[in-house]
């Protein structure tokens, strides 16, 4: 590791609400303002030269909403702003574009992340404009058009991890003793004080919302199948549509030193892979195999793997390819636990990551999400050297 490495510094989220919760009456906008202003309270926010944000339901929010959280925050005027769409994937990117911006030298230090309100996600009427001269007209869930339905074969996603049950032979019980463990690891997180140092408040929500406390598998195995009559997947075992935000300052760590900042973490590279959109559950194995391969890493080398529990079915088969053990997989839970904000879980994992690190409980990790689309993204994270 050199002076030049790219350094998190600084790193918030917001609580997760459940679906027309609690933070249903703010904007992705929002969120993302107030994770963004709890991660720069220390910095200067003077010195901030990009931002760069994840989002996925973008329909009816203004033009470019990292441009509208920077002005907001009162970053310069000078300060450019983009947002990235890369499905469950985009907050992660935009870690990652932050990297590549401070690298290639346009920028020092970037405030990135990923923010999403599904609770605001507007319903379309295509071909509206053209008008409408006879017949019924039916109005489109821009939550499941933009975000949960695959373009290709029109699909949702939980049929397409339905296939990975059936390819892995993943049953039903599996999947339910998968979701109890996610909520019973969040809980014993959350009781002692894990996430704690990750969240801001916002409004009257000081804690993560969509976690089940009490689920067993009696009670998941009551719930009905929710994509084919024959199916396992459920409500209780995969993620839930939800609103948060996650923010995270980066900078080069020379410059972190001077300007006294503590590091958090280091980050250590990231790739994103493509592959059959029928099969996007499998992304991560074939990011993490990329990454690996690329940088001639063992995937033992890390003592923590997140990855992103869209569904149970998926993180298993991940598990299975990737021969990972259960104690190192999402040791704090996951999304089927604490929610998935689609556009802002992947910087949710980096900024968990992130303070595990920075309080001496881990050295290493790797977050890895699946993408809708067929895309997987990892992303490596290590202790500093003192």
């Amino acid at each position: 590791m050199t002076e030049t490495d790219v350094v998190i510094v600084a790193a918030k989220r917001t609580p997760i609400g459940r679906f027309l919760g609690g933070l249903a009456g703010f904007s992705a906008v929002e969120l993302a303002c107030a994770a963004g202003d709890a991660a720069i309270h220390e910095i200067d926010r003077s010195q901030i030269d990009l931002v760069v944000l994840g989002n996925v339901l973008s329909a009816g929010q203004g033009m470019n909403i990292a441009r509208q959280v920077g002005v907001r925050l009162r970053l310069p005027l000078e300060c450019p702003a983009f947002t990235t769409n890369m499905m469950c994937a985009s907050g992660l990117q935009a870690l990652l574009q932050a990297e590549q911006a401070i690298r290639g030298g346009d920028a020092r230090v970037v405030l990135c992340g990923g923010t999403e309100s599904m609770s605001n996600a507007p319903y379309l009427l295509p071909k509206g404009r053209q008008g409408f001269k006879l017949g019924n007209v039916s109005a489109v869930d821009a939550i499941l058009h933009d975000g949960l339905v695959d373009s290709f074969d029109h699909q949702h996603m939980g049929l397409s991890v339905e296939r990975l049950a059936t390819e892995f032979e993943i049953s039903r019980s599996e999947q339910d003793e998968f979701a109890v463990q996610s909520q019973t690891r969040y809980a014993a997180a959350a009781r002692s004080g894990i996430f704690e140092r990750e969240i801001v408040p916002v409004g009257q929500l000081k804690q993560d919302e969509h976690p089940r406390g009490g689920t067993t598998l009696e009670t998941l195995g009551q719930l009905k199948p929710a994509f084919r009559p024959d199916g396992t997947v459920t409500a209780g075992n995969a993620s839930g549509i939800n609103d948060g935000a996650a923010m995270l300052v980066v900078t080069e760590r020379a410059w972190a030193l001077k300007q006294g900042w503590p590091i958090l973490a280091t980050l250590d590279g990231g790739t994103v892979q493509g592959c059959d959109p029928g099969r996007m559950g499998l992304g991560p194995v074939h990011a993490i195999h990329k990454l690996c391969h690329r940088r001639g890493w063992k995937l033992d080398e890390f003592e923590t793997i997140e990855i992103n529990e869209a569904f149970a079915v998926q993180t298993l088969a991940c598990q299975r390819e990737l021969s990972i053990a259960s104690s190192r997989l999402n040791p704090c839970g996951g999304a089927i636990a604490v929610g998935h904000p689609i556009g802002a879980s992947g910087a949710r994992l980096a900024v968990h990551l992130a303070h595990r690190i920075a309080a001496g409980e881990i050295t290493s990790g790797l977050a890895s999400l699946c993408v809708g689309g067929g895309m997987g993204i990892a992303v490596a994270f290590r202790k500093t050297p003192s």
